[in-house]
C-alpha cells in the first residue's frame, strides 16, 4: 500500500524533494541488526556509566511531566512549587531541565516558576493522537507560546507516516514549527506504533528535515512506549543527519522510563552512538515523572519522595 502511495506521488514536486533528501541516508536497516547492537551496548558499556556523577547529570536532564486528566491549576501550581523548593533544598544538585504540561497550564507554570534555566514545555498539536485539523494544531501551539511555553512537544501524524504520505508528515511538522517561532520543538514519533526500525529511521529523518529541534520516542499514552532499540535507531538518524547538515538535534526518550537503569541505558546509547557532545542537559532530555525521585534517592543514598 505504501509503495503504491509513493508511486502516485512520484510526480508531485514536494515528494521528489523529500525522496531526494531520504536517499542520502542509510535506510537499509533490519530489526535484528538493531537488536544485536543494543544488546552489545547494554552488556558491554552500561556498567561503566552506573556512577553517581552520571546520575547527578541525568537529574538535570529530566523533563518533569504531569499530563493527567485530573490536572488543575491548583495541582500544576503545587507541581511547579516543588521545582522551586528543590532548588532551595538541594542547591548543589542540578535542577530539572523542564516542566512539561498541557497548554492550558503554560501560564500557571510561567507565573509560579522561580528557577532560572528551567524550560516550560507544552504538549501541543492535539496531543497524544495528533488527530486534529492542522489549523487547530497551529493555533494551540501559538497560544501555548503566548502563555509562556518555551518549548513545544508535538506528535507527528502517525497515520500519514504509515501510509507513506511523507508530504503530509513534513508539511504538518513545518507548519507547527512556524507556529513555534524561535522556540524549540520536539517531534514525538510514537515509535511503538511504527512497527519497524526502518519506519522509525524514516520518521526521524522526516521530522528533522521538517524542522524538529528534538526527536522524542513516545507520548507515554500508547504501549509500547520508549525502547532502547527505538532510541538506537533515532540516535543513528540524528548522527547521520548531523554528518550531512552540521545541525545537532536533541533526543528525548519518554514513556516507560521506570527505573534508574532505564535512564542509564538511554544515556549509554546516546554516548555510544552520538558521542560526548550530546551529553548535555540541552541535547539529552528524559520525559518522565517517576524517575526524578528515583535518581534523587540514588544520589542521596536513601529513599526520597520529593516530587
Amino acid at each position: 500500500m505504501a509503495e503504491q502511495h509513493n508511486h502516485e506521488h512520484k510526480h508531485a514536486q514536494p515528494m521528489s524533494h523529500i525522496e531526494e533528501a531520504l536517499k542520502k541516508y542509510n535506510l537499509n536497516i533490519s530489526d535484528e541488526q538493531v537488536s544485536e547492537a543494543v544488546k552489545k551496548i547494554i552488556a558491554e558499556k552500561v556498567p561503566q556509566n552506573d556512577t553517581l556523577e552520571v546520575k547527578k547529570f541525568l537529574m538535570g536532564s529530566v523533563e518533569l511531566t504531569t499530563l493527567k486528566t485530573t490536572d488543575s491549576e491548583t495541582s500544576v501550581m503545587a507541581f511547579t512549587e516543588k521545582v522551586n523548593k528543590f532548588d532551595e533544598t538541594y542547591p548543589t544538585l542540578p535542577h530539572v531541565a523542564t516542566i512539561c504540561v498541557y497548554p492550558k497550564f503554560a501560564k500557571v507554570v510561567a507565573e509560579t516558576l522561580e528557577v532560572d534555566g528551567v524550560e516550560i514545555a507544552c504538549v501541543s498539536g492535539s496531543f497524544p493522537s495528533s488527530q486534529s485539523l492542522i489549523e487547530v494544531k497551529t493555533v494551540e501551539t501559538s497560544l501555548a507560546i503566548k502563555d509562556g511555553a518555551t518549548e513545544i512537544d508535538i506528535v507527528m501524524p502517525v497515520g500519514s507516516m504509515l501510509e507513506g504520505d511523507y508530504e503530509t508528515v513534513v508539511d504538518e511538522i513545518q507548519q507547527q514549527k512556524e507556529a513555534c517561532g524561535e522556540h524549540d520543538m520536539k517531534v514525538i514519533l510514537e515509535t511503538g506504533m511504527l512497527q519497524t526500525a526502518k519506519n522509525i529511521k524514516i520518521a526521524s529523518l522526516l521530522s528533522m528535515y521538517a524542522g524538529a529541534d528534538y526527536i522524542k520516542t513516545s507520548t507515554g499514552k500508547e504501549k509500547p512506549a520508549a525502547t532502547p532499540e527505538a532510541a538506537y535507531v533515532m540516535c543513528q538518524a540524528i548522527k547521520e543527519y548531523y554528518d550531512e547538515t552540521g545541525i545537532m538535534i536533541g533526543f528525548k526518550p519518554a514513556g516507560g522510563l521506570n527505573t534508574v537503569m532505564d535512564a542509564l541505558i538511554y544515556y549509554t546509547i546516546v554516548k555510544e552512538v552520538l558521542g560526548e557532545k550530546w551529553l548535555t542537559n540541552k541535547y539529552l532530555r528524559l520525559g518522565t515523572s517517576r524517575l526524578a525521585n528515583l535518581l534523587l534517592s540514588e544520589v542521596i543514598g536513601k529513599e526520597v519522595k520529593f516530587f
